[in-house]
């Protein structure tokens, strides 16, 4: 006789007995292209579990926006604003900065519902530097995200505001050797 041992599922949520606070984590560099790494733990707490969301402002070029998310397993979203480009200037028309506003809105409701574990905000510092969301309103979602929420921010020439409120600042250089 073979006995059924009880089993948790993975799905379901694990509770502590004490809470658990979500951190703030800044990645930034100098230069772009950096995103491999911040990508590549996104991934791995995807692959445990653990439900996350990737917003690229300011990469476009797919039509993909909030409402068509790319989702790579059962646990990542991935989502691009609505823009037939990629933005690398502060000079938008109306239709682009709607669409950027839209995936703004979008992105601190879903965080705010609780939705994702970790939220990862690439490239957002350069979306402040344009003027294209206000550092004032970052600072409130930060303040006022769930608890148990992880956010990454990454870009370069992260304001010095983020910085302060952020629990760990990695910077990421680039290294010559002869």
């Amino acid at each position: 006789m073979v006995a059924q041992l009880e089993t948790s599922s993975i799905n379901s949520p694990l509770t502590l007995p004490y809470p658990v606070e979500g951190l703030v984590q800044v990645f930034t560099s100098s230069h772009r292209n950096f995103f491999t790494s911040v990508m590549a733990q996104a991934l791995r707490i995807a692959g445990q579990g653990t439900p996350v969301l990737i917003v690229q402002f300011l990469k476009g070029g797919i039509r993909q926006g909030h409402d068509r998310p790319i989702q790579l397993g059962q646990n990542l979203d991935w989502i691009r604003c609505d823009l037939p480009r990629c933005i690398d200037t502060p000079h938008l028309d109306d239709a682009e900065n709607q669409a950027l506003q839209k995936l703004w809105q979008y992105t601190q409701q879903v965080v705010c519902e609780s939705k994702y574990s970790l939220v990862v905000l690439d490239e957002l510092s350069l979306a402040i530097n344009f003027g294209l969301i206000p550092e004032t309103e970052v600072l409130a979602f930060l303040a006022k995200r769930p608890p148990h929420v992880d956010i990454i921010l990454t870009g370069p020439e992260m304001p010095k505001s983020l910085l302060d409120v952020a629990d760990q600042i990695t910077e990421i250089r680039r290294s010559y050797r002869p």
